[in-house]
Formats: structure tokens, sequence, C-alpha cells
């Protein structure tokens, strides 16, 4: 009888056994259907450093708040980088052993290409066309997308551009080493050819692209003067507690100004390619402990939704275990759970 019950609980553990194996073996063999969305560029879409309450964002770091979970943004665009640098430097090769077929490459250098160091120069026309035309050709090798994009425009209403041979020296200075010359009422270019060559480069290979340069221009021309240092790290002393001395920086983003523009890019990459307005989302709100959203903490997303005059609200929340709020029965907020979020 004994030896019985013991072959019973065997055989019944061994068929346990069996259906989980066969179940993991089903989930591996399930091919992944999320489309990534790399992105390669400079500090404008960067990921960026968020402790003690920094401030600034990339457009790229951000974007995954306007896609569903369809869709999985990889940003590898770093600050600093130019199109050859980001060559030589190795960063390419990295995304082209991570691409697989279908994926998409959005392609935005500039800045940084128009600096005189030899090792990040390249000249509009030529050796910058070369690697954005490498990356095109690379990509589709690989089975994805290309898509061009000009780099986006700096906040320079000033008369006289000034002198930039560094971007990234901006992040070490305070509002009083910003630049002292008087500004007019029209955003002046400072990218030139730079910000042709990529729409060239479309047209010659056929490649999607989306005017970008325009697009921020539009949007810092139509803020004016004063309202478009709300999308910069322009800090008067005293007014952001992560930059006490304050900042003049009218290249990089603040967070508000990063979701601005990508939600615009957005807009922009789902008219160019109409296939991706499925997967288009816009919540009221994002939270996110890696600073893809507005917030980082889900309390001050509900505090902003509670102030918001809106009928329905919408908080977005972006992977990680969060204690849900305890709201009344009929409330107007609406949370989206995504990229695996969890109540706990």
């Amino acid at each position: 009888m004994k030896k019985t019950v013991m072959a019973a609980m065997l055989l019944k553990r061994f068929k346990f056994l069996f259906v989980t194996v066969a179940l993991l073996l089903f989930v591996s063999a399930v091919p992944d259907k999320t489309t990534t969305i790399f992105i390669i560029g400079d500090s404008t879409a960067a990921n960026k450093d968020i402790s003690g309450g920094k401030q600034e964002r990339g457009w790229g770091m951000v974007l995954q708040s306007y896609f569903d979970d369809n869709i999985v943004v990889d940003n590898r665009a770093l600050n600093g980088r130019s199109s050859l640098s980001f060559i030589n430097e190795g960063h390419w090769d990295k995304v082209l052993q991570s691409m697989k077929p279908g994926d998409y490459v959005i392609i935005q250098f500039g800045h940084n290409d128009e600096k005189p160091q030899p090792q990040r120069h390249t000249d509009p026309g030529s050796t910058f066309d070369y690697n954005l035309a490498k990356f095109v050709r690379e990509t589709r090798e690989h089975g994805g997308i290309p898509v061009l994009m000009n780099c986006v425009v700096r906040r320079n209403f000033f008369v006289t551009v000034p002198e930039n041979d560094d971007d990234e020296k901006l992040r070490t200075q305070t509002f009083k080493d910003g630049v002292k010359m008087v500004e007019g009422d029209t955003l002046i270019d400072t990218h030139g050819l730079y910000r042709v060559a990529p729409r060239d480069v479309a047209r010659r290979m056929n490649v999607h692209f989306v005017d970008a340069n325009q697009i921020t221009h539009d949007l810092e021309q139509g803020l004016g003067t004063e309202a478009s240092k709300r999308l910069h790290m322009w800090f008067l002393p005293g007014t952001e507690p992560s930059e006490p001395k304050g900042k003049q920086d009218n290249t990089h983003y603040c967070v508000y100004g990063a979701h601005q523009v990508a939600r615009l890019l957005a807009d922009a990459l789902c008219e160019e390619v109409p296939v991706l307005k499925k997967y288009r989302t816009d919540a009221d709100f994002t939270v996110d402990r890696l600073g893809r959203g507005q917030y980082l903490s889900l309390d001050d997303a509900v505090a902003a939704a509670k102030a918001s005059s809106k009928a329905e609200v919408t908080i977005q929340i972006l992977g990680g275990e969060w204690d849900k709020p305890q709201l009344p029965k009929k409330t107007n907020i609406k949370f989206i759970l995504r990229q695996g979020a969890s109540w706990k």
C-alpha cells in the first residue's frame, strides 16, 4: 500500500516537473512580439543622471512615455558624441549586435559634429553625410528600419550667436556664468548645413525623415524669448533645489522641455511611419523611478492629478511595484500599468 502511494506521489511530481519544463520551453520559444526603437545621438536625446533630484533629461530618455508596451525604446544616445565618435568608440557596433529584424533606429546627430575637436568633427556634404549613410546602410543590412532626424535647435535668441566650442561645458556653469548678451524676438539658427545634411541623405537613400529642427524651432519660437526658457536647464538662483546657484543652459532640456519635445517627435514619427500610430499613447502624467516620466513619485503624480480640472486624468506607471493610492470610489483618476508595473 505504501509503495503504491509513494509511486503515485512520484508520478504526480514527475507530471508537475514535466508540465513546468514544457511551459518554460514554450515561453522561451514564443517570439518577442515587441518592436524596439533604438535612438542614437547626443546629449539632447541621452539618458541623464537623476540622483539628487537633478532635472536634466534628454528627449529620448522620456520617449517611452508616449508608446505602449508593444514598443520598447532603447535609448543609446550619449552626451558629447558626434556621428564620428559614436562609431569610433564602438557604440554603433553594440547597437547592431542588439538589433533584430523589424526594429527601428532613430539617427540624430549634428550638435557635436560641429565642434572643432578632431575626434568629433565632421563636415556636412562630406564626412557627416558618409557617417549618416553608414548608419542607414548597416541598419538595413541587419533588417532594421532607419529614421533620420536632424538636430534639435538651441534656444538662441541672441542677435549675434555666442561662441560655443562644447555644449558639455554648460553643465558646470552657474547662472552668473551664462552668456550676457541682448536677446531679440527671433530664434537664430546655430546649425547651418548640419541641419540640412540629414534631409539630403534621406532623399538620396529613400529613408524616413523627421524634421526635428523645424519642429523644435516652431516650438521655441512659438513660446517666445521668455517662455522658451522653461524648456531648458534655465533656472534663476534659488528657484531649483538641485541647481541652487541657478543655470543658463540653452541647449539641454529640463523635465518639462524633454516631454514637450518627445511628444512632438513621437507625433511626427507616427506621421512618417503610420504603422506606429496604433502604439502611440499619451497619458496626462507618467511616473517612473528611472526618470522617464514627469514624476519619480506616485504621490506627486496623484497630487498633480487632483489639482487638474480635467474630467478624467490618466496616470501611467512604468515598471516596478507600487503601493496603490487610497482614493474615493468615485474618482476621476485612472491608472495605467505598463512595462511590468504592478500593485503590491
